[in-house]
C-alpha cells in the first residue's frame, strides 16, 4: 500500500426500507449498531490502517450527520462533506471530489454496507494489478438472485451479470460487495454533476480498457439495508462475527477433496454434467458457512495431464458445483486444484502436465497456498476426504483428519493412515468437527 487513499461514503439515500427503524427521524448510516453509528463502524475499521482523509456524501437528514461527526476531528480523522440535494444515482456524485481528493484514489464504501475488512490487502491488490477499478467480490448463500461479477483467472473483470437476466450457464459465485476502489485517473475523467450508475455506465469504460479487477476475499462484508439484515448484522457484531473474519485474524477451516466426498465418485469426471452432489453435502457447506469456518475444495484433477478435458473445463465443473450449492443457500470459499501427474504412457496425455509437482496430494502445495492466502489457522483446521490419499495429505499438513465412507471409504489402499475421526458422509463429518470434535 503506497498509494494515498481518500475512503468516500455513500450517505445520502432516503432509505425508505428502513423507515421502521429510522422513523424518518434520522439518515439510515446513522442506526445504531453495539452503541454506535453505522457509518463510525465504518470509519474506524479504515481509520486502523492509517486512513485519515473522509468525504461523506450526505442527502436526506444529512444534517444529523455533520451535526455528529463535525469535521472528524473528535474521531481523529478529517471529514469533508458532498451535499447531494437532487438523487444521482450511485455515482452521479463522485464528481464533486474531482477537487476534493487531490492526486489520491478513492476506497468508495455504501453507508449501509457493515464490514470488518484487512484494508491494505484491498489496496494492495488494488496497486499490484494497476486497476482503474477494483471491486470487493465475494460469495454469498444466494448467488441465483444476486449480481454477478464475471472475472477471468487473473481476476480481471470480463462482465457484469445483473440478477435480473436470464442465466442458462454454470457461473461461479462472485458477487459485487458494495466497496470500490477507484484510480484518481477515474473520478479525474468524471464530467458534470448528472445522474450515474457505477456498473452500468461509470464501469463500462474500465471494462473497455480492461483495467477493472475484482479483489475476492472471505471477510466480513453485509449489506444492513433492510430491517432483517440490520438485525442479523448486529447480532453478528455482537457474536464477535466481524472481527473473527478480518484477514488479520486466523482463519478456522475445512479442507475438504471433491470426488468421492462432495459429489458422488464416479472414476474420472471430464465433463459438468457427471457431476452430481452426495447427500446432504450442501446442508454441510451450509452449516461451515454459519460456524465460521473457511470451506476450501483442495482436489486432484490429472484428466487435464490424461487429455480428458482442459483447466477451463475443470472450471466449468467447479462453476456447476458453484451453482448446486448456491441453488441450496451453500457456498465455498475457494477452490484449488492439480492438473498434473508424474506417470506417462497415456495416448491422449498432455505433456505439459506430466511432471512431478509440489501441488498433487498427498503433496501439500495445495493445502500451503491457501492456508497462506486465507490466512488460516493450521492446529484448528481439518481435512475431510474419502481417501487414504486425504487423510495422508490433511497428516503431512499438520491438519485434523476426517475420512467419510463415501466414495472410495478410505479403501484405495495407497497409505497405511488413521484419520482422527470416520464419518458416514460429509454432514456426518462436519456436525461431529462442529459437536463432538473441536480443535482446541
Amino acid at each position: 500500500m503506497t498509494r494515498e487513499y481518500t475512503a468516500v461514503i455513500q450517505a445520502g439515500g432516503k432509505g425508505t426500507r428502513m423507515r421502521e427503524l429510522t422513523g424518518d427521524r434520522i439518515p439510515k448510516p446513522m442506526l445504531e449498531l453495539g452503541g454506535k453509528p453505522m457509518i463510525q463502524w465504518q470509519v474506524e475499521n479504515l481509520k486502523k490502517y492509517g486512513i485519515r482523509e473522509f468525504v461523506f456524501i450526505i442527502g436526506h437528514l444529512g444534517e444529523k450527520v455533520k451535526d455528529y461527526f463535525g469535521d472528524g476531528t473528535a474521531f481523529g480523522v478529517h471529514i469533508s462533506y458532498v451535499e447531494e440535494n437532487e438523487p444521482l444515482g450511485s455515482g452521479g456524485a463522485l464528481c464533486y471530489l474531482k477537487d476534493m481528493v487531490g492526486a489520491s484514489d478513492v476506497l468508495l464504501v455504501f453507508g449501509d454496507v457493515m464490514f470488518d475488512i484487512d484494508a491494505p490487502r484491498l489496496l494492495g491488490f488494488h496497486e499490484e494489478k494497476q486497476a482503474g477499478v477494483t471491486l470487493l467480490v465475494h460469495p454469498n448463500a444466494h448467488p441465483q438472485d444476486s449480481d454477478l461479477v464475471v472475472m477471468d483467472e487473473n481476476s480481471k473483470v470480463l462482465r457484469f451479470d445483473f440478477a435480473k437476466n436470464q442465466r442458462d450457464y454454470y457461473y461461479d459465485n462472485c458477487v459485487n460487495a458494495g466497496i470500490y476502489v477507484l484510480a484518481n485517473e477515474v473520478i479525474k475523467s468524471l464530467g458534470e454533476p448528472a445522474p450515474l450508475d457505477l456498473e452500468k455506465e461509470l464501469f463500462r469504460s474500465a471494462l473497455e480498457d480492461g483495467k477493472i479487477y475484482g479483489y475476492r476475499t472471505t471477510e466480513y462484508v453485509k449489506d444492513a439495508g433492510t430491517p432483517k439484515r440490520f438485525r442479523a448484522v448486529e447480532r453478528e457484531l455482537l457474536q464477535g462475527v466481524w472481527q473473527s473474519r478480518n484477514l488479520e485474524s486466523p482463519q478456522k477451516c475445512v479442507f475438504l477433496d471433491r470426488d468421492g466426498t462432495l459429489n458422488i465418485y464416479k472414476g474420472l469426471i471430464s465433463s459438468p454434467e457427471e457431476l452430481e452432489l452426495e447427500a446432504g453435502v450442501a446442508e454441510a457447506i451450509a452449516l461451515l458457512n454459519a460456524a465460521g469456518y473457511l470451506a476450501i475444495i483442495v482436489t486432484n484433477q490429472p484428466v487435464v495431464a490424461r487429455g480428458l478435458c482442459s483447466m477451463e473445463e475443470v472450471r466449468e465443473i467447479h462453476k456447476k458445483l458453484s451453482v448446486l450449492l448456491g441453488e441450496q443457500g451453500a457456498y465455498l470459499d475457494d477452490m484449488i486444484f492439480c492438473p498434473h501427474h508424474p506417470d506417462k504412457g497415456y495416448p491422449e496425455e498432455n505433456p505439459a502436465y506430466k511432471i512431478p509437482c509440489h501441488c498433487r496430494k498427498p503433496d501439500t502445495g495445495m493445502v500451503e497456498e491457501m492456508a497462506e492466502k486465507h490466512h488460516v489457522d493450521i492446529k484448528s483446521s481439518w481435512f475431510v476426504g474419502d481417501t487414504t490419499v486425504d487423510i495422508k495429505t490433511g497428516q503431512n499438513a499438520g491438519l485434523h483428519t476426517a475420512l467419510v465412507k463415501t466414495g472410495e471409504a478410505g479403501k484405495d489402499g495407497k497409505y497405511e493412515v488413521q484419520a482422527e475421526l470416520e464419518a458416514e458422509n460429509l454432514l456426518d463429518a462436519v456436525k461431529k468437527i462442529l459437536a463432538e470434535r473441536k480443535p482446541q
